[in-house]
């Protein structure tokens, strides 16, 4: 049974980036993983997630039949997420609403960058530290888990989220 795709416009997703850490250690990067697979399985979906900080890979784990083909996905979306410094969604939902879409843009190596769901900044004092990338689903599902599992996370770290 699959999951039905959501519909996300540029307000839906712009309060991501307003989450914001005093600190993320790769203990905490682990954490986060471990959430993002709890509900990759809850929502029984085809998902591999990596997360990054300062440029290491932390934790990355592929679940039913992702693989390396995802990889250039989840370094893509992250490399978009780190150039715009905003969620991949989000990049692409404002394309979309200026009429011009990412996949359109001349100037931009597309190899590189893929503006699609699924990579949100991790914020630390004003800065991108690092990212949590979800790649193997329509974009909007990669998206919805990653924000899930990032919700579950800041909500363990304080109750009152």
């Amino acid at each position: 049974m699959s999951r039905p795709l959501p519909h996300y416009s540029v307000p839906d997703v712009e309060y991501l980036n307003e989450i914001e850490f005093d600190n993320i250690t790769n203990d905490d990067a682990v954490a986060l993983g471990l959430i993002a697979v709890q509900v990759i399985q809850e929502w029984d979906l085809n998902l591999a997630v990596e997360i990054v900080l300062r440029g290491d890979v932390v934790f990355k784990a592929k679940l039913k039949s992702t693989n390396a083909d995802n990889d250039p996905w989840l370094a893509g979306k992250a490399a978009v997420v780190n150039h715009f410094g905003e969620p991949s969604l989000l990049v692409k939902l404002r394309h979309l609403a200026a009429g011009a879409p990412f996949e359109e843009r001349t100037d931009v190596d597309h190899d590189m960058y893929k503006a699609h769901g699924g990579s949100i900044p991790l914020w630390v004092d004003g800065a991108i530290i690092g990212t949590m990338t979800m790649s193997g689903e329509p974009d909007a599902i990669d998206h919805e888990a990653a924000a899930e599992a990032l919700a579950r996370f800041v909500s363990s770290r304080n109750p009152s989220f």
